[in-house]
């Protein structure tokens, strides 16, 4: 049965929650108490006139009207206990009790509670005499200059001092000229943190925490970060800056931390939890908390929530977060633009008439109200902080375009809206670009200040550090040219890739030190150029700066009759970067034995080793304008050894930030053995094994064409690695998953100890990797070596169990292993509050019960499951002690896609005891078998078996233990394979794979572990 939801609230907040809870098919209508607008009468959304204030009346409303679910929004009704007051009358009510509100209601409550628990926060304290407070501020030796109002009314009141001088007259003011009346009794001093701030949310039911998508909030009036502070003017979701690495630490260290202290503490908290969080030096901190959802993060972030809303809020009031884990929409961005009255967040206008608000439908965003009316059948203005545009794209410059194009539609007397959301994070520095015309300054205000200037007549270009946001920044700074690249660009006319060169080998060099593009500048010579030529490089320059969120500040056009042929030119750029000082990498003392190395694939040759290349052509029968060698793809070969430089500035930067990183080199100049050598201290060399990445076939070709040694080729080719990076052997797992979302990498080597004299860098495998084709190449790595290497987008697996699966740690684990192939991206259960649900939960895995009690028949609860697994796009199942009979028609649509094992050797042992029939004298060995589901069980099915000796002395219990351990080797390896698209199950229901993969296969599992079998089936097939 369908309930009825009450929305307490009449912000953009609220018409967000009501909007994505009417999306629910559990729910019938949202009411909006008093509401707006907006959320007059929207299909199943319409306001209510019922009191808020007086919870009496509102408990009697709700019983009257069979409310099924209360949320609140507003912090005031949280404080007054209205979560307690609801509950105890009977009343679903979502959120935290007044007791556990305290975190956001009582600044004095928060900040002892932070300290109590050793939650990483600024320093302050407290005080109710002006005096102390101005000695605390003179005295401290850190910048003790945030003065909040803490009285018994306070609720946002707060003073960012300049100065020691400013933050004492703040006292004054609050304390003495009573600035903001007894809220200002008592006053909270504290430390002025510097660096990025951010808002985190998570969902929790007192035990398990689900984090939401980290947001970052624009919140001052003006462009640029300038102005005063209005709460929260616009918004970008997920923040970019922020890898998932840096996201599991604010989870252990913030949310899990406050949660497991307010249930101990004896007040569970239960709702939602939002901190605003400031990215320091010394790590994460916490600034403050809302006990709800915030405004504007609401209209963020709940669009890219997958899951049925209305569940999440069910299943955090009943405790079962951990059954019910929220999904969010993966490769997508959200922002959000709020719209202002004139005047705010001082006095301002109501009444003013809003018109095109259909047109902005039409373009495709949601546009949520919160100071509007509806006057005489107009929409009307009727608060500072009017609507709030939301847009959700693939990429967060799609996402800014649309939302703003969805403001431009819409209008009214005095709107004010921010232009740049995210800007400052994609790089482009409104406020910081000055073109020189003669002799007179003009500053650009254009939010588009990255795109290519045309040439700036003058005398220079002025880039305003300070307004970039460092602390204590160091310029890093590099100039290079294309050398003999730009020459073989030439003799190919092919010029629309040299401008993509020319910015990423500087940009790329600057990135080794952790620094982050500024601005770029280009020189361009030639004696007479085509135009069109001439606008092509220009362009590809221009389009270079903008993607690596970069100023193109300035380039000098030479045209030279006579020091160059009619087609020919030549260019070169510089780029300045910055960096904060603490950041810089290249500190040679952190790295150390056992640290590990991990390689960001290159596009190709890149920019050096084109001598070589050039010599090899001058003696091979093959030109510029001839196909590419055979397996090279349909390209010239000019064109294969043109293949622009990758970039890495997007995919680098973000881990940079999260202090996770030890050391970057660039492979360029020298290949990988000069290259990583420069980074590396006396006392360490680096190992690097060749099969762990894959190696563009063009190298093989030069290998094989030119005759070459593989020194010759490490020593002048990257080999397929465009960069490589040290790190912690711990976090080197997180740190390639968060460059797989933008770059191909592999982990490639580890560091070691080196003797004196010792070569520093050696490759092992080379000669026998550059003999491979790409392909084949990365298989024989899959099942030759540990460390195997992923696809860029894994196969996604549903594990169906019934209680205490044994191999779904084990599945888990490998899943998340650099190398996997395959993810666990969902865990169903028939059995509600299992202790795996949990472990699912605590390894960020969603999960869903689907109780089998509840369903007539057995067709009816495949059903369900099938729809769940469909929602998730799940590809693979994996049957993990899972004991109900699946449907023939589930089987027959799932057929080759379901995996089981079986704890003997197939054919399957009968009677259900697959032990005490090998208690044998005559047996002397047992195992378990990884299979296909088929309708019938088939011997032919079978993908992967492990053999275990049978003792003398074995009984059912050792023996069981035993291939209980077998299972979890079994199982991630016959996944992988499948995964892999290595095995896979034939039309005869036979397991079958292709010809290329059996010796491969054989081979792999045989040397991989003596008591396997492996696939010898298959091999006989």
């Amino acid at each position: 049965m369908a309930d009825r939801v009450l929305v307490i609230g009449s912000g953009s907040r609220e018409h967000a929650l009501a909007w994505k809870l009417a999306q629910s098919p559990h729910v019938k209508q949202v009411l909006v108490a008093p509401g707006n607008a907006g959320t007059a009468g929207d299909g199943k959304i319409s306001n209510s006139a019922v009191s808020v204030s007086n919870q009496a009346i509102l408990a009697q409303f709700c019983k009257d009207h069979n409310i099924g679910l209360v949320i609140v929004g507003q912090e005031d009704l949280l404080a007054t206990g209205i979560v307690d007051y609801l509950t105890s009358g009977g009343v679903r009510c979502f959120g935290p009790t007044a007791k556990a509100a305290q975190l956001e209601t009582s600044l004095g409550f928060a900040k002892a509670f932070l300290d109590r628990h050793g939650i990483p926060a600024a320093r302050w304290k407290a005080f109710t005499n002006p005096q102390e407070a101005y000695r605390f501020v003179n005295s401290t030796d850190f910048p003790a200059l945030v003065v909040k109002a803490g009285g018994p009314a306070a609720r946002k009141e707060v003073i960012i001092a300049a100065s020691k001088e400013e933050a004492c007259e703040a006292v004054q003011k609050m304390m003495q000229e009573d600035m903001f009346g007894e809220s200002g009794e008592m006053v909270v001093v504290e430390e002025l943190l510097k660096g990025e701030e951010l808002s985190c949310l998570c969902f929790t039911d007192g035990d398990t925490v689900a984090p939401m998508p980290p947001a970052q909030v624009h919140r001052y009036l003006m462009d640029g970060d300038r102005g005063p502070n209005a709460e929260g003017l616009g918004a970008f979701c997920p923040a970019p800056q922020v890898p998932e690495a840096l996201l599991q630490k604010i989870k252990d260290a913030i949310f899990q931390p406050i949660v497991d202290s307010m249930r101990q503490e004896g007040t569970p908290y239960i709702g939602v939890l939002q901190t605003r969080l400031m990215l320091t030096k010394d790590g994460v901190k916490v600034l403050n908390f809302k006990c709800r959802f915030g405004d504007p993060e609401c209209q963020v972030i709940l669009p890219l929530l997958k899951n049925d809303f209305y569940e999440v809020i069910q299943a955090v009031i009943e405790g079962k977060l951990c059954s019910l884990m929220p999904v969010w929409s993966e490769n997508s961005t959200a922002v959000s633009v709020v719209m202002i009255s004139k005047g705010y967040p001082g006095d301002y206008a109501n009444s003013m008439e809003i018109t095109g608000l259909l047109q902005a439908k039409e373009l495709g965003v949601e546009v949520f109200h919160s100071g509007t009316m509806v006057k005489d059948g107009k929409v009307v203005t009727n608060g500072g902080r009017v609507l709030t545009v939301t847009a959700v794209k693939e990429d967060l410059m799609s996402a800014l375009e649309e939302a703003n194009e969805g403001v431009g539609a819409i209008q009214f007397h005095g709107a004010i809206y921010w232009k740049d959301v995210g800007y400052p994070i994609l790089g482009f520095l409104t406020q910081s670009v000055y073109v020189s015309k003669g002799t007179k300054l003009i500053k650009s205000a254009e939010p588009t200040a990255w795109r290519c200037h045309s040439e700036l007549e003058g005398f220079a270009g002025l880039f305003d550090l300070r307004a970039s946001g460092y602390d204590d920044p160091i310029l890093v700074s590099r100039t290079k040219c294309l050398g003999t690249k730009l020459q073989i660009a030439q003799v190919c006319k092919k010029h629309n890739t040299v401008g993509q060169d020319l910015v990423a080998v500087c940009i790329n060099d600057i990135l080794a030190q952790g620094a982050e593009p500024l601005f770029f500048l280009d020189y361009f010579a030639y004696s007479k150029l085509d135009a069109e030529v001439t606008q092509v490089i220009k362009e590809e320059i221009a389009d270079a700066c903008r993607r690596a969120g970069c100023i193109l500040l300035g380039r000098e056009i030479a045209e030279m009759p006579g020091m160059y042929s009619l087609s020919e030119y030549d260019l070169a750029g510089f780029v300045v970067g910055a960096v904060e000082r603490r950041q810089m990498l290249l500190q040679l003392e952190r790295i150390a034995d056992g640290d590990v190395v991990i390689g960001l694939a290159s596009s190709g040759i890149h920019s050096s080793g084109f001598n070589l290349v050039r010599k090899i052509l001058l003696m091979s029968s093959l030109h510029y304008a001839a196909p590419a060698p055979g397996g090279c793809g349909d390209q010239t070969l000019g064109e294969l050894l043109l293949t622009p430089v990758n970039m890495y500035s997007k995919s680098l930067l973000p881990v940079f930030r999260s202090g996770c990183v030890k050391s970057c080199a660039i492979i360029a100049e020298g290949g990988l053995m000069k290259s990583i050598a420069r980074i590396l201290p006396e006392s360490c060399g680096v190992v690097l094994d060749a099969y762990s990445w894959k190696i563009p076939q063009i190298f093989s070709w030069l290998h094989n064409e030119g005759n070459l040694s593989e020194e010759e080729m490490a020593e002048a080719f990257n080999c397929g690695i465009g960069a490589v990076l040290v790190v912690q052997k711990e976090l080197a797992e997180q740190v390639l998953m968060d460059i797989q979302r933008y770059e191909e990498a592999w982990v490639i080597g580890n560091i070691v100890s080196m003797h004196t004299g010792s070569a520093p860098v050696k490759v092992k495998n080379l000669l026998e990797a550059l003999q491979l084709h790409g392909s084949q190449c990365q298989q024989n790595a899959a099942l030759l070596h540990s460390h195997l290497q992923p696809k860029k987008s894994k196969v996604k697996v549903a594990v169906l169990i019934s209680g205490a699966g044994t191999s779904l740690a084990a599945l888990i684990a490998y899943t998340k292993e650099p190398a996997s192939c395959a993810q666990v991206a969902l865990v169903i259960s028939n059995k509600p509050g299992v202790e795996e649900l949990r472990n699912a939960a605590r390894a960020g895995i969603p999960t869903r019960v689907i109780d089998h009690k509840l369903y007539g028949s057995r067709s009816e609860f495949d059903g369900t499951i099938d729809r769940v697994l469909e929602e998730f796009s799940v590809e693979l199942i994996c049957l993990v002690g899972f004991m109900r009979i699946l449907s023939s028609t589930f089987l027959r649509k799932w057929s080759g896609k379901i995996l089981n094992v079986y704890p003997s050797l197939l054919p399957p042992v009968k009677g259900g005891n697959a032990y005490k029939p090998v208690l044998q004298p005559d047996l002397k060995v047992t195992g378990c078998t990884v299979h296909f589901v088929l309708e019938e069980s088939s011997a032919g099915a079978v993908i992967h078996q492990e053999l275990i000796p049978v003792k003398v002395d074995d009984t059912e219990e050792t023996l069981s233990e035993r291939l209980r351990e077998a299972e979890c080797r079994a199982f991630p390896i016959a996944l992988q394979l499948v995964a892999k698209g290595m095995v896979q199950l034939g039309a005869d229901g036979k397991t079958c794979c292709k010809p290329e993969d059996q010796q491969l296969i054989h081979q792999g599992t045989s040397e991989g572990r003596n008591s396997s079998r492996g696939l010898e089936q298959v091999d006989r097939q």
